[in-house]
């Protein structure tokens, strides 16, 4: 999970369906509106290029008892169903990050520890405490086969891109010079890559070795 900036104003279908006794939060302009401020991947997992976008209320609408909430475009996000599934529970109800207005990267770790996902709360508010609960959760549910499917899923395209951002850096650690290996970086890096998050706190991590690259995940 990534600082997202949400564009404004908000699309002209939420108020006009917001007058219908039975309105939609997911017309074509709410649709194309969040796939591009979202860099079309889910706001939880990260995962790009979704084949099974949602339109996903951070704060629940209860049915559409919370009116206010259900049309509200601050309150409307681009996630997978398998996110927004793994986040309709009672636990979540009482709101996670919304990285609209709230960095997750100065507030949850994102790491990985061999095939093994780290992630905490750097920052000990409740808030960030389920962000992170959360964000581990739809890397490693396994209570039905087709949760499981959809977690290992994740997991290994999360996999694939940190592999491919080790050859980078070991390319980069070969020839610091080369304009090429640094535009690929910079490309990894830039939070509207796939798993931006976890390639961001390896880096950072690992700055007195790339010092040169502080500026790409800042």
């Amino acid at each position: 999970m990534v600082k997202v900036e949400r564009s404004q104003p908000a699309p002209a279908s939420l108020a006009e369906e917001a007058r219908k006794a039975d309105g939609a939060c997911n017309g074509k302009d709410v649709i194309e509106r969040l796939a591009s401020d979202f860099n079309d991947k889910c706001y939880i997992c990260e995962l790009k290029g979704l084949q099974d976008p949602n339109v996903e209320h951070l704060l629940p609408h209860e049915q559409g008892k919370r009116h206010d909430l259900k049309f509200d475009w601050d309150n409307l996000f681009w996630s997978c169903s398998h996110c927004n599934q793994v986040k309709n529970k009672s636990r979540y109800a009482a709101g996670i990050i919304d990285c609209c207005k709230r960095d997750p990267e100065t507030a949850i770790h994102f790491g990985m520890k061999g095939s093994e996902l780290d992630i905490r709360p750097i920052q000990l508010d409740d808030e960030a405490k389920r962000t992170a609960e959360l964000v581990f959760e739809v890397f490693n549910t396994r209570k039905t086969g087709m949760r499981t499917q959809a977690s290992s899923h994740r997991m290994r395209e999360l996999q694939k891109e940190m592999n491919v951002l080790f050859t980078e850096l070991q390319t980069y650690g070969e020839n610091e010079r080369s304009a090429w290996t640094k535009m690929r970086l910079s490309a990894l890096l830039r939070r509207e890559s796939a798993f931006a998050a976890f390639k961001r706190c390896y880096v950072r991590q690992h700055l007195n070795e790339y010092p040169a690259l502080a500026e790409y995940v800042a």
